[in-house]
Order: structure tokens, then C-alpha cells, then sequence
């Protein structure tokens, strides 16, 4: 029997060229786009480049050259709640977070999994540079980087349940972009060479404290910065515009200096000189193992604990509250709660959870 999937269509190359290698295998697909917001209501301009109505536009023009019934599927309010305000909400909190895990948690693998089985497909299909295997010894699914470790985005996916791998795909994981482009152009599609949309797709040009004072109204107060002694040296203007390891934008104080913690309750940031934005470890919350099974005992590992940090050793340590800690021998620049640590064994993905 033919297996049915529903392709995940953003409008870009990775997606479409994903929806072709499916038409190729023999699958009957569905081209599914997800409607995250109005771009007007997030301050954006019409034209801007992700959830616009080009990018539907572009996945309409694909899915309708690859022969394939094509809808739009309105996801706005989950995406406000458990997207939108939760980023607005952590920055105003002094803590930096990561959208994109979000929207692959609730949206992709969560709202759009649940219209696959709705609408009784097997799979949900996406463009992510990753891959998924099954281990005949143990009976479970692994989640795995890609063979282009440059492109690899396992680290946003590390919240994958068996139950979800079992019915995801991600056939661009054994593929380069240079290959992707390619096919894409030698089939004639337009979006070819269209370029990668921005990282956040709801914050233009990057200006995080912009996008949260012009979205939630939210006025940033000014405070003390602390050296590590506690001793007051300057003002910050608001907490919303410092993270940690941050360097530019603090004053000079005649040495480099770094952002080295945020106190919200205190409305004050700590800096510190350089060398001292290293730490050994980290605690990590709201943790998730894709085999389903949380350790029971200490384990050697590597870990990413920012997308584009290079994988580093560390000792996983399972505590009694769920929570993990992880001792690193090299010190890790900048680990910043709220962000992602993943871990990882050689090029499978164990799980990842949140900074503390």
C-alpha cells in the first residue's frame, strides 16, 4: 500500500527539494504550509521573507509542479502562546531563549503531527538537515546530525519522541546544500537559489529588543552593572538588550569586559574580564531523551550548548529532580540559561534540555 506524507513547505529550497525526493520514492504527498502569524501583527514588512505571502506563493507554485494537492493550515494562536510570548517573556526575564526549538516542538511535531493523523497520513515530511535511523538491536528510532555536519540542525530537534520519529522523515540529511540547489534547479524550480530565511523568523533584521517593545510594550528600565565584587561601575539601559558572554554595547571600561550573569529581580548585570565567561558546568531543565529513558547513571558524552558551538566532552550527571548536570574538562565560553544544551554520542543525538 502507498504510504502518504505531508510535506512541511516553508517556500524555501530545502523543503521543496525535500517534497520532490518524496514524489521520487513513490509517496502520495500533501503540501502543507503553516501559517504562524500576519507579519503586520508582528511589526514586519509585507514582504519579509518568512511566512509571507510569497513564501506561500512559492510552496503553491512547487507543490502544484510536483503534481501534489497544496493547503495552508492556520497554526497563529499556538504559535503565539508557545512561541512569541514565551521569547518575549524570557528576555524580559533576563533569560535568552530559543524559538526555533519551540516552533519545532509545538508546530512542526506537535500541531502539524496532529493533522497527519487526522487526516490519516503516515508521515510528516521536512526539510531539517538531520537524519532518522532504526536500531534493529533495541527497537528504537535514532535521531542522528547530518552528513553535512556544516548544515546540521539536529541540535533544534533534540525534543523528538519515538512516537514522532516513527512517523517523521527528513530525507535531505544525507545531502549537501550545494546538491539540494542543484536538483532543485535541474527540475526547473523557482526557489532554486531563493535565499535561507533568517534564524527568528518574527524578529526583522535581528533587533530582539526592538521586536519586544514594539510587540508587548514592554518598557526596559535602567539599572546598575555590577563587577564580580558587587561594586556598581556603570548603568545598563535595560536588561532585554544584554545576554551573556555579550561584549559590544556594555561601555568601556578600559579592558575587555563580558556580560557574566543577569539578575532579573535585582535589574542588574554582572561583568567580568576576560577569561571569566568560562564555566566547567551546567544544570539543565525540562529535559528530554529520545530513547524515552532518562539515565540512571553517569555518562561520558559530547555536548553542543549553542548551535554553533563545536561539540565538546563532558560527563553527564542524571540528578533525583530530572533536572542533569553536565561537568565539562575544557570550560565552555558563555553558557546562558535558556538556551539549549544538547547531547550527543558520536553523531546520534541522546536528547538536550535547557540551561539553567
Amino acid at each position: 500500500m502507498c504510504k502518504k506524507a505531508i510535506i512541511a513547505m516553508s517556500g524555501g529550497v530545502d523543503s521543496s527539494v525535500a517534497a520532490l525526493l518524496m514524489k521520487e520514492k513513490g509517496y502520495t504527498c500533501m503540501g502543507a504550509t503553516m501559517k504562524l502569524y500576519q507579519n503586520e501583527d508582528v511589526g514586519l514588512r509585507r514582504e519579509h521573507t518568512c511566512c509571507s505571502l510569497d513564501d506561500v506563493e512559492d510552496a503553491r507554485s512547487v507543490a502544484y509542479a510536483l503534481d501534489m494537492p497544496y493547503y495552508v493550515f492556520n497554526f497563529a494562536d499556538r504559535f503565539k502562546t508557545d512561541v512569541i510570548d514565551k521569547f518575549v517573556h524570557a528576555y524580559e526575564t533576563g533569560v535568552t531563549p530559543n524559538p526555533c526549538i519551540d516552533c519545532n516542538r509545538y508546530l512542526k511535531f506537535d500541531k502539524l503531527f496532529q493533522r497527519m493523523v487526522e487526516l490519516n497520513y503516515d508521515y510528516v515530511v521536512t526539510g531539517h538537515y538531520a537524519q532518522i535511523d532504526f536500531d534493529e538491536n533495541t527497537g528504537r528510532y535514532l535521531l542522528k546530525k547530518a552528513v553535512d555536519h556544516n548544515k546540521d540542525q539536529s541540535y533544534v530537534l533534540y525534543n523528538f519522541t519515538q512516537e514522532q520519529l516513527a512517523h517523521t522523515l527528513m530525507p535531505l540529511g544525507g545531502y549537501n546544500k550545494d546538491w539540494v540547489r542543484q536538483k532543485a534547479e535541474e527540475l526547473g524550480l523557482g526557489v532554486a537559489h531563493k535565499p535561507d530565511s533568517q534564524e527568528i523568523c518574527f524578529v526583522e533584521d535581528d533587533d530582539y529588543a526592538k521586536f519586544i517593545t514594539d510587540y508587548s510594550g514592554y518598557k526596559p528600565k535602567e539599572g546598575d552593572i555590577l563587577d564580580v565584587n558587587g561594586n556598581v561601575i556603570g548603568k545598563h539601559r535595560g536588561l532585554i538588550y544584554y545576554t551573556i558572554g555579550q561584549r559590544k554595547g556594555i561601555g568601556a571600561y578600559g579592558r575587555p569586559m563580558f556580560v557574566m550573569k543577569i539578575d532579573a529581580e535585582n535589574n542588574t548585570i554582572t561583568l567580568g574580564e576576560k577569561g571569566m565567561e568560562f564555566s566547567n558546568e551546567l544544570t539543565a531543565y525540562d529535559v528530554n531523551f529520545v530513547s524515552g529513558e532518562f539515565p540512571k547513571e553517569n555518562m561520558l558524552i559530547t555536548a553542543k550548548v549553542r548551535y554553533q558551538a563545536p561539540p565538546a566532552a563532558a560527563m553527564l550527571c542524571p540528578q533525583k529532580d530530572g533536572t542533569v548536570k553536565l561537568m565539562f574538562p575544557e570550560p565552555q565560553r558563555a553558557v546562558t540559561p535558556g538556551q539549549a544544551v544538547v547531547f550527543y554520542d558520536g553523531d546520534i543525538v541522546l536528547g538536550g534540555g535547557t540551561v539553567l
